[in-house]
């Protein structure tokens, strides 16, 4: 140290060797928060995805599609419509029409039961499924 200079320096006035403990303290700090922010960042971004995953396959597929198009045209209206879909409960209108198709397709392939009469089933009445007889009239 110099004879003319202060005994006492303050922490951040580089010493005589050129180490710097400021700025390696702040370059320490820049880069762990630039990873906390990303992090942050990434989380947020996610949250729609995460929201909707519990829901039905299409709409967690749709609010994904939704968040990479966000992420890649940095449009923000199409992250805020892919969390609005992720916390509304879309109806479940697939179940209900894939057990009417299956009750019709199990209806189709059933074989009728023939009756002893073939002309007429059990409720009485003609049945439209039996071609109908010919009757044969005899005039004399």
């Amino acid at each position: 140290m110099h004879p003319l200079a202060p005994h006492h320096l303050p922490f951040f006035i580089p010493g005589a060797d050129g180490s710097d403990t400021l700025t390696v303290v702040m370059g320490i700090f820049l880069v762990a928060t630039v990873l906390w922010v990303g992090t942050l960042y990434w989380k947020l971004h996610s949250l729609p995805e995460r929201m909707a995953h519990k829901s039905q396959k299409l709409q967690f597929e749709i609010v994904a599609v939704l968040g990479l198009i966000s992420l890649f045209t940095h449009m923000h209206i199409f992250w805020i419509a892919g969390l609005l879909l992720a916390l509304i409960d879309l109806p479940d209108f697939g179940t209900p029409i894939r057990s009417i198709a299956d009750s019709v397709e199990r209806i189709a392939d059933a074989t009728p039961s023939t009756p002893a009469d073939e002309s007429e089933v059990p409720g009485g009445g003609p049945d439209v499924r039996a071609p109908a007889k010919q009757v044969v009239h005899n005039h004399a």
